[in-house]
């Protein structure tokens, strides 16, 4: 066991089912990702947008023999179900909260952990291995998701507490902002358009797929548009990490430039976040934190870059 290595319980989500023989058609019009990329070994980040191209939810989708599960801000998954309903009357699609039927873990440096529990996961982003009642997905090098019924949550997290280092939920979400992953929660609902949370540079939109809510507006800034406000990575001396939707500051404009899209603390005065912040103020390099005269923000990279030539051939 290292001390890199751990895992937690993915408590800030939930699980948003759709089964039945129409749910690939279904979602196909709705979510900004291709299902037909998809097949029972391959997951996909993605989101469904308002017809303005603003999203209403992030989320990975995984594949199940009769639909699909997707993972999604815990809060978000009851207005997603309900809306989505409405849509899904004439379809052979049922919709069902399935939060509670799964206990998810998020594993950092855990592919010991996966193997004595018979899972080998392949090591391509997005790969999806089931076996023993279990669904294992790789997230990046060194991060996998481990889902499992409900019922063996006790036992599995034994099993794991065995070889792994159990840590609070913020470790997860640090290892998620280090690796430029977005995702929109309650506070920050319809405030962005996929490309300000870079999520066409992780593959979670297509652009080859065709139509679906709000891909009028999101094909139009990828291949006319010049965004002006998109998803970086900071840092900022502080003990407390900021909430989804803190605003920030730059006397570029003397008004709110930005907001923080995910954050966590690095360590006892330091905090890591990924905010969407207008290009201009990034640029004059005088980002503050919450208030005007907040703490000064530091520019950090992120693990990918953004090709708009690569980004259209999904």
């Amino acid at each position: 066991m290292t001390d890199s290595a751990f895992f937690c319980v993915l408590s800030h989500e939930g699980v948003l089912a759709v089964r039945g023989p129409d749910a690939n058609k279904f979602l196909q019009g709705q979510l900004t990702c291709n299902l037909n990329y998809l097949d029972a070994n391959q997951s996909s980040l993605g989101a469904r947008c308002t017809p303005k191209g603003r999203m209403q939810s992030s989320f990975r989708i995984v594949p199940q023999p009769d639909g699909y599960l997707l993972a999604m801000d815990k809060v978000l998954v009851q207005p997603q179900l309900a809306d989505l309903s409405k849509f899904a009357v004439f379809s052979k699609s049922k919709l069902t909260d399935e939060s509670e039927a799964w206990v998810r873990f998020g594993l950092v440096e855990g592919d010991g952990a996966l193997v004595s529990l018979g899972l080998e996961l392949p090591q391509s982003d997005g790969q999806v291995v089931i076996g023993h009642g279990l669904i294992a997905i790789r997230l990046g090098a060194l991060r996998t998701e481990l889902w499992a019924p409900a019922a063996e949550a006790e036992t599995l997290r034994a099993r794991l507490a065995s070889q792994l280092a159990e840590a609070p939920l913020e470790r997860w979400l640090l290892a998620q902002i280090r690796a430029g992953i977005g995702q929109v929660v309650a506070a920050t609902r319809e405030l962005f358009i996929p490309q300000m949370i870079n999520l066409q540079a992780v593959g979670g939109v297509s652009f080859k797929k065709g139509c679906y809510t709000g891909q009028e507006i999101v094909a139009r800034m990828q291949y006319l548009g010049k965004l002006k406000r998109r998803m970086y990575r900071l840092c900022a001396n502080a003990s407390e990490a900021p909430t989804a939707g803190t605003e920030l500051y730059s006397p570029v404009h003397g008004s709110s430039v930005g907001e923080v899209v995910l954050a966590a603390q690095a360590d006892d005065d330091t905090v890591e976040l990924l905010a969407v912040v207008q290009q201009d103020a990034v640029e004059d390099g005088r980002l503050h934190l919450g208030t005007p005269d907040g703490a000064l923000l530091e520019l950090l990279e992120l693990p990918y870059t953004l090709d708009a030539d690569k980004e259209i051939q999904r």
